[in-house]
Parts: C-alpha cells; structure tokens; sequence
C-alpha cells in the first residue's frame, strides 16, 4: 500500500492538477525509510543528462535457481556504458523550457545515427541462507547491499540498436511486469515486489484489457499452451478442449520438466514477518554513507542547494521543520546547512 501512496504524493494534487513540493516532503518526512532515496534524487545523479548516461537498477531482490537446484538471491545492475553525466538543476530547468522532448529526441537520435547505446549488466549475488543472518534485512527495497559485502559480478549486456516504428503500438501499449519470470529466476519475500507482481498485471488488465498478452509487443516468442479463452480483444484461436483435466489429448503441464524450484515457500523464516531489527536495519545510515564516502564536497554542496531550492518551492510549516530534522537525521552538518541556506544565513 505504501508505494501507491508515495507515488499519488510526488503526482499532482485533486484539487489544482499543480504539482506541491510541500505534499511530497510530508510523505518523506513521515517515512524516514525513504532518506537513502531522496538523498540520491536530491543529488548529482538526480538529474541524468540523457537516458544513455544513466544506470539501471532492480531495486528489488530477486531469486536465481542453478542447474543444481541451489537458491541464491541477487540484485542487477545496468552500468552505462557512455559512462554518468548529469545535469544541474540550472541546466535542467533550461531544457524543461527550450525542448520538453529533449530525453525521447536524444534516445531515438542516438539509435538512428548508429550510436547505440549499451549497458552492462552486473549482478551481487548472496547465498541463500545468508539472508538469514545478514546484518540488515536483503529483501528491504530502501537498501542497498554494500559492494565490499557482495561485489558485482559482469553477465553481459543489453544494447539497444533499433528504434520503434510505431511508439503507440511499441511503446505506449508495453506491458512490463515482474512477474514475468522464466525457469531459474523468481521474486523474494520483498513485500513491495510481491506486491506489484499483482498490481502491475492487474493494471495493464485495466489499461490494455485481459488480453493484453496478445498485443504483439507483449507476445512471447513461443508458443504459450494455455486453457485461458474468451475476455475482450482475444484474437487468438484455440481449439477444443478447453478444459483441464481432460482425456482428448489437449496439452498437460509437465511439471517434472519444470519443477517449481525458484520459489521460497517453505522457508518462512525469510518473509521476516517477525524480523528482529540489527543495527544497520536504520533508515539513514545508508544516506549518510552515500553523502560521506561517496559524495565529494563539490558534490555535498550541490546537494544542500538543490534541496534548499526544492523546498524554497511551496514547502512550509509544519513540514518544513521536519525537513530540517530529516536531512539532520541524516547528517547533522547537512542538516544545519540545509536550515542556513533556507534561511539565508
């Protein structure tokens, strides 16, 4: 429930459509779990300078099953193979003015012109019962696994090398979801990804219609034997019999082909319904070492006026003195510099 609700905080209010910086910093101030993310929006990397010079991650955790039936949990990373760059909020707020379309122009520009651009993929990788005794909870989606506990480890890469011919039926009628899974992968206990392993099927289904899986964009490769017929816009064929189980030769599952082995059912101890909380279980330590260790002063700085000139917009009483208390949870002498550089000192 909680995503639906930090996404309707950052969109437009009911009753103007206008976008209210005051809204979105009353979700984050009352959800401190959100510091380690708005630590990073806030900062350089907030602003890619285009889609190709930006990376890619899954957040969640998900699950890897080996040919020998072990269970692993991992993370992917899309590194940018054009390398970071970013722009500032001075330079953003000149494109948002000159050029709405800037990002979709330089993407498709880049792809005609033969610059394709790549990313490569890494993942971390945890052993199974790691998970059990790991020093925060590895399912938590607010937190990052350190690289020094669980390194990246290259897989391949993903280029993209052709534009759309029809964004509508290309683009705009994708249906992405997590729970699209093949054999040898599937979700975790995260409780936001099983969440939207529902939600966001069961929002293309009102978006697109129940056959959105015909749409040819949204078509698998193969063939898909399924019992599945009727609903709006189904305009595959089937045949009789439609029913499972039956005697006249129709497609059975083979389940010792496929056995269900990526899933984690009968270890309950990993939903951590009732998880002790350790020390780095906390919700700013992450922002904190993103600030400290990873952040230069130049960029610190940067950080403290884009925050600063963030909440300038529209943010006032009582939630701009939780904002000075989140940044100084964060980080004390961030904190301060935020309240100064609000209050012109």
């Amino acid at each position: 429930m909680k995503f639906q609700h930090f996404i309707r905080s950052q969109k437009r209010r009911a009753d103007t459509n206008l976008r209210d910086h005051d809204m979105q910093w009353d979700f984050w101030t009352l959800s401190p779990e959100s510091a380690h993310q708005v630590a990073w929006l806030m900062g350089d990397r907030g602003i890619p300078k285009t889609w190709r010079h930006m990376n890619g991650y899954s957040s969640h955790t998900y699950m890897w099953v080996n040919a020998q039936g072990e269970k692993f949990w991992v993370k992917y990373h899309f590194k940018t193979d054009q390398g970071i760059e970013c722009l500032t909020q001075e330079e953003a707020d000149r494109l948002a003015g000159t050029d709405g379309d800037y990002h979709t122009r330089d993407l498709y520009e880049a792809i005609r012109r033969g610059d394709h651009p790549s990313w490569t993929l890494h993942m971390q990788i945890m052993p199974f019962k790691e998970a059990e005794t790991y020093r925060f909870n590895p399912f938590d989606l607010t937190k990052i696994w350190p690289h020094g506990d669980y390194p990246l480890l290259k897989v391949g890469k993903l280029t993209l090398d052709r534009n759309p011919t029809d964004y509508h039926t290309e683009i705009e009628q994708a249906a992405f979801e997590p729970n699209n899974m093949v054999p040898g992968t599937g979700v975790s206990p995260d409780k936001m990804l099983l969440a939207r392993v529902f939600s966001y099927a069961d929002a293309h289904r009102a978006r697109l219609g129940v056959n959105y899986t015909q749409i040819p964009v949204n078509s698998p490769k193969v063939a898909v034997h399924s019992y599945s017929k009727d609903g709006a816009m189904r305009v595959q064929n089937v045949s009789d019999p439609v029913y499972a189980p039956n005697s006249k030769g129709g497609p059975s599952a083979a389940g010792e082909r496929h056995p269900t082995d990526s899933t984690w059912e009968t270890s309950g101890e990993m939903v951590r319904a009732a998880y002790t909380l350790r020390k780095d279980d906390d919700d700013f330590g992450q922002a904190n070492t993103l600030i400290n260790a990873v952040m230069d002063e130049d960029a610190r700085t940067r950080l403290v006026s884009n925050v600063v000139g963030h909440i300038k917009n529209g943010v006032k009483e009582p939630v701009l003195s939780r904002v000075f208390e989140y940044w100084k949870n964060i980080d004390p002498e961030i904190g301060m510099r935020i309240e100064r550089g609000l209050k012109g000192n």
